[in-house]
């Protein structure tokens, strides 16, 4: 792919720059104080796109509500991968024809990865008539200029272009107070899973130069940020764009040069990328958290290879074991698709097997929904959502088994944790992540939020430990 049509030019950003300071003139012109309000769905790559949102927003003079009835302009920020998620984005279109109704001037807008679909960005012209503003992932960078073109013409605006993507470097960004953060190293993805949508919305893997990812880093860090996430559809091919012979371990490594007292977490991470340089480079890096989020998806070769995911069972397991024989301590988590098509009962069991014997720390499950315009949706499933849901009970009936022995073996140890915000239990009000993300709810001062502590455990469940700040 060729770097200059993916690198988004300064002039053109300088362009937006413009349209983010006539915006803001109109607005100071009608003495007007305008609120909007961003909505995200989905993954943390659309948290972190809600907040470059947010940013440019701010710039335009807008101030920032989580009301939508309150609001001028009101976004939605839509996620594509399950059917649940869509169907809550279009409930939420139908009850913003109220607040259009009481508000006419209220814009309203789609964008992320369902108004990239042909068949979203369709329905909703048809029949959101309400809906002002449609846009996808591509044209995220020139959001200023798709609203002044809605203000300026009083008409309806749609951006969803096919196309490769790119990388709009020095948006402005309205990060959440906290002490968590995001950092997308790359956009987009080449794997063409059969049951994904996301290289059909997100486009090509492009990734961004190590030293604009080094320095927000490094910014975010001085701001007090102590828990920072690398962003990427499969950060394992993060640089092959790049054609440099620089890895996502290389960049682990130079990240772990920044002095200061974090954690550096990443995900997501495909097997079929995954390397022993790259646990290596997690064993030997002091910031790196010893934590894995590796994706299996299935425990059966066959449906692997209808998933086209590119690994097998052994080869999995293999990486597994290679990666804890380096870091002994390693929290695993993993996802994990029941009832793909033509999937069999032996075969879904083949799965829970493979649970088993990993013995993940958590896993995220799904029974498989279908996406319109992937391989898979086109593929026979004659097996009924009922018989899938048995398969789905007895695989969470061995993980949740195994996350609360896990969860019980803590119980009188002593852990580092992160403080991060408030519980909202009366009885522990503290909320707390430990180097392995595991929640730990806390008796404790508030005055502990943002800091590294001990802390002793002294209850568990299923999901969460329970403990007192020392």
């Amino acid at each position: 792919m060729d770097r200059n049509q993916v690198l988004v030019p300064p002039e053109a950003l300088a362009r937006q720059r413009d349209f983010q300071e006539k915006i803001k003139a109109m607005f100071a012109a009608r003495e007007a104080h305008p609120l909007a309000c961003v909505d995200t769905f989905g993954c943390q790559q659309n948290e972190a796109d809600g907040q470059r949102l947010k940013g440019m927003l701010r710039e335009m003079g807008f101030t920032l509500t989580q009301e939508p009835k309150e609001a001028d302009v009101v976004l939605l920020n839509t996620c594509a991968v399950r059917e649940h998620a869509e169907q809550r984005v279009f409930g939420n279109l139908g009850i913003l024809t109220h607040t259009k109704r009481d508000n006419p001037e209220q814009i309203v807008g789609l964008c992320g990865c369902m108004a990239q679909e042909e068949r979203v960005s369709r329905r909703v012209r048809d029949s959101y008539r309400h809906v002002d503003l449609v846009f996808g992932p591509h044209a995220l960078w020139k959001f200023p200029e798709l609203l002044w073109q809605v203000y300026e013409t009083k008409k309806r605006v749609f951006s969803v272009e096919d196309q490769h993507g790119f990388i709009a470097e020095g948006l402005p960004v309205e990060r959440d107070r906290g002490v968590r953060a995001w950092v997308s190293v790359m956009y987009g993805c080449n794997n063409f899973c059969s049951y994904c949508i996301v290289p059909y919305v997100r486009g090509r893997e492009r990734s961004r130069d190590p030293q604009a990812i080094l320095r927000e880093v490094r910014e975010l860090v001085d701001a007090g940020y102590k828990d920072i996430t690398l962003l990427g559809q499969n950060v394992n091919s993060y640089s092959k764009d790049l054609d440099t012979g620089y890895d996502f371990a290389d960049l682990l490594a130079e990240i772990d040069q920044i002095p200061g007292d974090y954690l550096i977490r990443f995900m997501s991470s495909h097997p079929k990328d995954a390397t022993k340089k790259l646990f290596d480079a997690m064993a030997r890096c002091r910031h790196v958290a010893k934590q894995l989020h590796l994706p299996f998806q299935s425990g059966c070769d066959r449906v692997l290879a209808e998933m086209n995911r590119r690994y097998t069972r052994k080869e999995y397991l293999d990486l597994v074991a290679y990666a804890r024989s380096v870091m002994p301590g390693l929290v695993l988590t993993s996802d994990v698709i029941i009832g793909f098509p033509g999937e069999t009962e032996a075969e879904a069991m083949e799965t829970v097997s493979l649970v088993e014997e990993v013995g993940f720390d958590a896993l995220f499950t799904f029974i498989y929904s279908p996406r319109p315009g992937t391989k898979a949706a086109g593929m026979p499933d004659p097996v009924p959502r009922a018989e899938k849901q048995k398969w789905f009970d007895k695989l969470l009936a061995v993980q949740n088994a195994r996350s609360a022995a896990l969860h019980q073996a803590y119980i009188g140890k002593t852990l580092r944790v992160l403080v991060d915000g408030d519980s909202g239990d009366a009885e522990f009000p503290l909320s707390s992540r430990t180097e392995g993300n595991r929640l730990v709810r806390l008796k404790g001062d508030p005055s502990l939020i943002g800091q590294f502590i001990q802390a002793t455990i002294t209850g568990s469940n299923t999901w969460a430990l329970y403990g007192e700040a020392l």
